[in-house]
């Protein structure tokens, strides 16, 4: 009798090199759950089947890098926004470019197509949000209310409504045929960086860098509950289709919430990083990742994750779970969508002042229609994908096979495995990740040459930077000796251990003296003890606690922290920087009105101690702001995450000029 076959519940599918330049945005198809989109600082969107290694095609036209895209529906259009605020639409099935619409002032933050009309809504960090009609090449309505850049952009499943998250710690939902804000949902205490409607019923749930996730309540306009305690920002959710339950794509792991009352179902540990986007299709869910260059794609079957019934037991975290009573099943439910038969009715059209909203056909629109192309970069793939919709089929569509799941082997009988006979000098491959090394990457275009060591450190890395395991081995001279001791080995391995050790245990030391000094005394007197300390690992360590928390910040604490700020902004690693543009961020949007305004105040009659100490360390800090101001700039021309924060670090500064 076979013995029966244990497979994993999660696993890595495929990794490829996406772009010749950092990947900006990605998005998936969720209908079919097959089709990946990528936009790339290289001005151009590729598109990917999953699991395969070439890319099918790849879109040209825009200028700057390409900062959000957006699949409809039927995976028939896909929408891009550039960082010059630029938006075009292409037709996958007819291979080319469909539409150019111009508008915005600032970067294309996000983007979502209408499920029944022809519309795409835009959100940018120019603080608007505009609907735009596809067929006239015209923006519909202009929608005004965030103070920050808009994050997501969701509509519902009705196609009435449209939700929108932002910078401003708020989610926003708009009456499409009014033209109006319907209501407002406070109480993240973090930027928002998704939402999603709930499939059926009359919910939003919403996800933050505060590491919350909020369900809020469409017919009372209320929050439902509140989910805690997420392992790191929330970035990309998603309801299941029968909308029984919420996919939180987390830190490493998936995680499945209910919400009345609020608990956690599941936690299932995948090691993807930070997740970018999710789809489920075959009782599989899809998640895609990115850095730098490279996308991974990842599967997890849901047949064995836990959906419904009760608290599961949290292997991430060491922390009391939710114990919440069961769900009563008398309780009623929320009202449900109606979904038109037929295409939605026209948005109302109002007046429009700006000549770039009321954008016509013109010379120069054809010019960049005629520069954007579609470039088929795998005829076979494009064929099966995008072609069969256009003619009529006579039998049924084929539905896309599940992927297979690779068996669950322990560490030990794999690595057992892995070892080559003595008869055969083949080796099997090991279908374990702990086991495996990186998968190989594919790459669309011809391999570049060797690079040298990145002057960015990024702050997620598989391996070293700089560190060759062969260097920490002894020289091999003659192939007879090619036998080492294992004690000679370990020795070596040794040599930088204590070392290491030895800095770890000093970090540690620093950081308990510092947090002894913010015990006893105040934030200010633990910053300037960390400065002293002289170590900036000390610094970024504590400003990632203080930045969590925005009223911990006063306007001396700033005087202490921007010479710090300066120095993370010059750091060779990638986790400083991110670090460093948090505060500066924090601190321009907190206390430049307040600076500004007193340098800019008359001179106060008779002696005002406070106001004169309060002018004191105003003119510091505004000394300050201006010596980062010119490195800002100097930065904001990078391409990537970086450059796009830069940018953004350089307008909130332009009131210092």
């Amino acid at each position: 009798m076979a013995t029966p076959v244990v497979t994993k519940t999660a696993w890595k599918l495929q990794e490829i090199v996406a772009h010749a330049s950092n990947v900006s945005s990605l998005v998936l198809g969720k209908a079919s759950g097959r089709l990946l989109a990528t936009g790339g600082d290289d001005c151009r969107v590729n598109l990917w089947s999953i699991n395969k290694p070439n890319c099918i095609m790849s879109l040209t036209g825009h200028t700057s890098p390409v900062e959000s895209v957006r699949l409809n529906t039927p995976e028939e259009l896909i929408v891009a926004g550039s960082q010059s605020g630029s938006i075009r639409v292409w037709d996958l099935e007819a291979a080319k470019i469909l539409r150019t619409l111009m508008g915005h002032k600032a970067n294309i933050c996000s983007l979502d197509f209408h499920p029944y009309g022809e519309f795409v809504a835009s959100g940018s960090q120019d603080t608007n949000i505009k609907l735009w009609d596809i067929r006239r090449k015209g923006c519909v309505f202009r929608y005004r209310g965030h103070s920050q850049a808009v994050r997501c952009l969701r509509f519902s499943p009705d196609g009435k409504w449209l939700a929108s998250a932002a910078d401003d710690h708020t989610v926003k939902l708009w009456d499409l045929t009014a033209g109006k804000m319907m209501s407002e949902f406070p109480g993240h205490t973090g930027p928002v960086n998704v939402v999603e409607f709930h499939p059926n019923e009359y919910l939003l749930a919403s996800g933050s860098s505060d590491r919350t996730i909020r369900f809020w309540d469409l017919e009372k306009f209320q929050v439902v509950s509140c989910i805690e305690g997420e392992p790191g920002p929330v970035r990309s959710v998603l309801f299941n289709p029968d909308g029984c339950c919420l996919y939180s794509g987390c830190q490493d792991s998936l995680r499945v919430y209910g919400w009345e009352p609020e608990r956690c179902f599941d936690v299932v540990l995948v090691n993807w990083g930070k997740v970018a986007d999710l789809a489920i299709c075959n009782d599989q869910l899809i998640g895609v990742a990115f850095s730098q260059s490279n996308v991974s794609s990842y599967v997890v079957d849901l047949t064995r994750v836990t959906r419904t019934g009760t608290v599961a037991q949290d292997p991430v975290q060491d922390h009391r779970p939710l114990a919440q009573p069961p769900p009563n099943p008398s309780a009623p439910l929320r009202r449900i969508y109606e979904r038109p038969s037929t295409t939605c009715s026209r948005p109302q059209r109002v007046k429009q002042n700006s000549e770039s909203e009321r954008r016509s056909p013109s010379s120069e629109d054809d010019r960049d229609e005629r520069e954007s192309r579609a470039e088929i970069q795998n005829a076979e793939d494009y064929n099966e994908i995008f072609q069969p919709k256009n003619s009529i089929s006579r039998t049924p569509p084929r539905r896309s096979e599940p992927f297979p799941a690779p068996p669950e082997d322990d560490v030990a009988t794999a690595k057992e495995a892995a070892k080559p006979s003595p008869a055969m000098d083949v080796q099997f491959p090991v279908p374990n990740l702990e086991v495996l090394p990186r998968p190989p990457v594919v790459a669309s275009t011809p391999a570049p040459a060797p690079k040298a060591e990145p002057a960015i450190i990024p702050a997620t890395r598989n391996e070293p930077i700089g560190l060759k395991a062969s260097d920490f081995l002894p020289a091999v001279k003659i192939p007879q000796q090619a036998e080492l001791v294992d004690d000679d080995a370990m020795s070596q391995i040794r040599k930088g251990h204590d070392t290491m050790c030895v800095v770890l245990t000093s970090r540690h030391k620093n950081l308990d003296t510092v947090r002894a000094v913010w015990t006893t005394s105040d934030i200010k007197t633990s910053v300037d003890s960390a400065v002293a300390i002289n170590d900036l690992s000390v610094v970024v360590d504590l400003l990632n606690i203080v930045n969590q928390k925005a009223s911990l910040w006063k306007l001396d604490l700033c005087t202490t922290v921007l010479p710090q700020i300066e120095k993370l902004l010059q750091s060779k690693y990638e986790s400083y920087v991110q670090t460093g543009c948090t505060s500066l961020k924090l601190i321009l949007q907190r206390f430049l009105p307040l600076i500004t305004d007193m340098l800019a105040a008359p001179p106060s009659v008779g002696v005002d101690i406070s106001r004169e100490e309060r002018l004191h360390k105003c003119r510091l800090c505004y000394k300050q702001l201006k010596s980062i101001s010119g490195l800002v700039k100097s930065k904001s021309g990078l391409s990537g995450r970086h450059g796009s924060t830069f940018r953004e670090l350089h307008l909130l500064m332009a009131s210092l000029d």
